[in-house]
């Protein structure tokens, strides 16, 4: 059994390394003239196959004009990836729908490929003549406004050209314009003289109705002297050469009356319109995600001249759009440009959900009509969640009857909430206008009965008991005694005498008239401060 597994692991190994290696065979185009010469590319990435493909299978139908080969060792993430090409230049002796047939490399096979080939006008015998001539031309002589119309140059030259060749750039005004796919370079017999072609296309969008020219365009290049010098052993200089294409006219028609005014102007060749849905909405509940993606496809317009489609705006769906996805594609015709939309659907609710026909109208330019392109109307069909379920016990009230019950609660919680509000509220204001602290009840005699006291000692000419009745009446004063001796004199004075009757020999000569003369007209202070302030607290330091 060993030895069986040893013979056979080779077997296999060389099985899988003959389905892993292909050979692959491609073109530059797939539509020529007669003449022109075409590139075939035939590609494989086996290391293991020698040699280069059996070319005989062409000979029928082409000639063979050349063969080169590249080999490319390519690195992507960490592995390295080697490449062959063989790239050879065909010339195919028929005209129509020819066919290259597969091609021979060791155990593997190409794919054959067709290509058109279509005659063309014979070009004149004086530019024929000419070393290096331009040629300009438009696919079509009139075009509908914001349509597709191709201008493809063509350089022909019979002579070796320096890399020095320059276009003047394509300008046109009142109207859009981009190339069309890269430059392209091959041969082609003319008038028995072979030359090489650079031809370039672009696609153009008239603005606006009426008659557009396309300015002539300059080509420069130096040409290659191969004639020896006799003076001199080095290289001749080359000769530059200047060459202009024709002016060109082209009829923009204005959009047809026939068409809607309400839609967006679409002058295309071609148009599909498609979807596809992620998943697939056949089991569908609530609160599922779907995504949908319309994609609109336009031969003959770029990807930002199409139009939104319409959006998915149904009851029952949520709906969350993505950034539209736009491209653009070279192909023999023009640009195919187009449009995808991506939205992400949710139902929430079951049942049956009615999705509209999304309707897009256009203006076929090659038959010269309009056109409607559709999705037809679907229905989703949306089950219920049981995940989204909540059960309900036995024995609970019905709806109704709890929603009234919930209701009148919430009712009376609110009312006193809000009654509870309000008197809190009115207290704090009520409380905002009365002092922090209430002013304490006066005790003792009044200030009436006190100037009594003086009079009765001042008028008995009794100092001790004057000085007893003044100390009282004093303290019940917003200012001191000294306050009031100092700013009024008359009580200043009479202070002084009773203060000299009191500590000296000659008190009983003392005449009190003076001083209760002072206390009556003493006059009313400036401002008299209240005992406790006027932010409604007492004096840190009392008097």
């Amino acid at each position: 059994m060993t030895r069986f597994t040893a013979l056979l692991l080779p077997l296999l190994i060389c099985t899988a390394t003959a389905q892993a290696a292909e050979l692959t065979a491609s073109v530059d185009r797939s539509r020529l003239n007669s003449g022109e010469t075409v590139e075939l590319t035939l590609e494989t990435d086996d290391v293991t196959q020698f040699g280069k493909p059996d070319l005989s299978p062409l000979e029928p139908l082409f000639e063979v004009r050349g063969t080169r080969q590249v080999n490319q060792l390519n690195t992507l993430n960490g592995d390295n990836r080697a490449t062959t090409r063989w790239i050879v230049t065909l010339l195919p002796k028929e005209n129509g729908s020819v066919v290259i047939p597969p091609l021979q490399l060791g155990e593997v096979q190409s794919q054959p490929i067709t290509v058109q080939v279509v005659a063309s006008d014979t070009v004149e015998d004086k530019s024929s003549l000419d070393p290096v001539f331009i040629e300009a031309s438009l696919d079509q002589s009139s075009v509908y406004v914001q349509a597709q119309a191709i201008l493809t140059l063509r350089i022909y030259h019979s002579v070796s050209l320096y890399d020095d060749s320059s276009l003047s750039p394509l300008q046109i005004a009142d109207a859009r314009i981009e190339q069309l796919g890269d430059t392209r370079t091959y041969e082609k017999d003319l008038n028995g003289v072979r030359h090489g072609v650079i031809e370039m296309r672009y696609a153009i969008y008239p603005q606006h109705s009426g008659l557009l020219t396309i300015a002539p365009q300059t080509f420069s290049a130096t040409l290659v002297d191969t004639a020896p010098s006799p003076d001199s052993s080095g290289p001749k200089p080359g000769k530059l050469m200047r060459v202009s294409s024709s002016s060109i006219p082209l009829t923009v028609k204005p959009k047809p009356l026939t068409y809607p005014v309400d839609a967006p102007w679409l002058p295309a060749r071609s148009l599909s319109l498609s979807e596809s849905w992620s998943p697939e909405p056949e089991h569908t509940q609530v609160g599922d995600s779907l995504t949908r993606s319309l994609t609109l496809k336009v031969e003959g317009l770029a990807s930002s001249q199409l139009p939104a489609l319409p959006a998915t705006d149904v009851n029952g769906l949520r709906r969350y759009p993505d950034q539209p996805v736009l491209s653009n594609q070279s192909s023999d015709r023009g640009i195919i440009g187009s449009r995808e939309e991506r939205e992400a659907l949710v139902p929430s609710r079951s049942g049956a959900i009615d999705l509209p026909t999304v309707d897009v109208v256009w203006w076929n330019t090659f038959e010269d009509h309009l056109e409607h392109s559709s999705l037809p109307a679907r229905t989703l069909q949306v089950a219920n969640n049981p995940s989204l379920q909540i059960d309900t016990p036995a024995g609970t009230l019905q709806p109704a009857m709890l929603d009234n019950d919930t209701l009148w609660w919430w009712k009376l919680s609110t009312l006193i909430l809000a009654c509870t509000t309000l008197l809190g509220f009115g207290l704090w204001w009520r409380a905002r206008w009365q002092p922090a602290i209430h002013r304490a009840a006066q005790t003792g005699p009044s200030p009436r009965t006190l100037l009594d006291d003086i009079k009765r000692a001042s008028q008995a000419n009794d100092p001790h008991a004057t000085r007893q009745a003044l100390d009282a009446w004093a303290r019940q004063q917003p200012e001191t005694l000294a306050d009031m001796a100092a700013r009024f004199v008359p009580l200043s004075d009479a202070l002084d005498g009773l203060n000299g009757a009191l500590y000296s020999e000659t008190g009983q000569h003392w005449q009190g008239e003076d001083l209760w003369r002072a206390i009556r007209t003493i006059p009313a202070a400036e401002r008299v401060q209240d005992p406790v302030g006027e932010s409604g607290l007492p004096p840190l330091y009392p008097k």
